[in-house]
């Protein structure tokens, strides 16, 4: 007997207490195709825009984070280039990155590919121990497509990101913790990370806002430069106080 019934969204949002939980939703594997790419840009857009929410938590139900994108879907394109631009025809991650409320990442199980590179897009990751993370785009003739690159250079350093990138090879979660790719490994992977976020919602908005805006001018700017921003950063939070 064959259903009607609609199929599951790709993703959910909840929020509660001024956390919103963004959970991927296509398990086991959660793979990032077209469609949720889509509700990835609808979920964080809204959390930008929601004043309730005031922390955000990356999360996902089954068995792993994401393994990664759906290489039928877009490996479908005439070049690896034409797929990588289809990906990115609309940004789901500019949401995420430009976003001054703070986020942590849950992972466990796989998150690989597009699945560690959203999460590296968040402030904090927390692992769960079965987590298995890496880039494994250089294998498969290709780069990574959501900015791995990029962030995990700015997450571990050059020295780190190097092989991780190169050789593609997967790191488990104690790994992941030692070359800081991920900040705790907890066994109560979700409960921590909503804990945490939990935290930091009741933290002044303006004031973590500042502080991730300082935080990233570490990361793009000379030091005389950073510094001027942090100053300036600071003086507008006095002014406003």
């Amino acid at each position: 007997m064959s259903s009607n019934a609609d199929p599951p969204p790709p993703v959910r949002l909840e929020l509660d207490a001024g956390v919103a939980v963004v959970r991927l939703n296509r398990p086991p594997l959660n793979i990032y195709d077209l469609d949720m790419r889509d509700a990835l840009i609808e979920a964080f857009t809204a959390v930008r825009d929601m004043p309730a929410a005031r922390c955000l938590v990356l999360a996902a139900e089954g068995p792993h984070f994401s393994a990664g994108a759906d290489l039928h879907e877009f490996g479908s394109a005439e070049s690896v280039f034409e797929g990588r631009r289809i990906r990115w025809r609309r940004d789901p991650w500019g949401p995420l990155l430009e976003m001054d409320k703070p986020s942590v990442a849950a992972l466990h199980g796989y998150a690989l590919g597009a699945g560690l590179e959203m999460a590296l897009l968040c402030d904090i990751r927390v692992a769960a121990p079965d987590t298995v993370v890496g880039l494994p785009e250089t294998k498969l003739g290709m780069l990574p497509s959501a900015g791995g690159s990029q962030t995990l250079t700015r997450a571990v350093g050059r020295a780190r990101a190097l092989p991780a990138v190169l050789l593609g090879d997967n790191l488990e979660a104690a790994e992941a913790l030692r070359t800081g790719v991920v900040h705790q490994v907890v066994d109560d992977v979700d409960g921590v990370a909503i804990r945490l976020a939990r935290r930091l919602a009741e933290l002044e908005p303006a004031v973590v806002a500042a502080a991730k805006r300082a935080l990233r001018a570490a990361s793009d700017l000379p030091l005389d430069a950073g510094l001027e921003a942090e100053a300036g950063l600071a003086s507008a939070l006095r002014r406003r106080g």
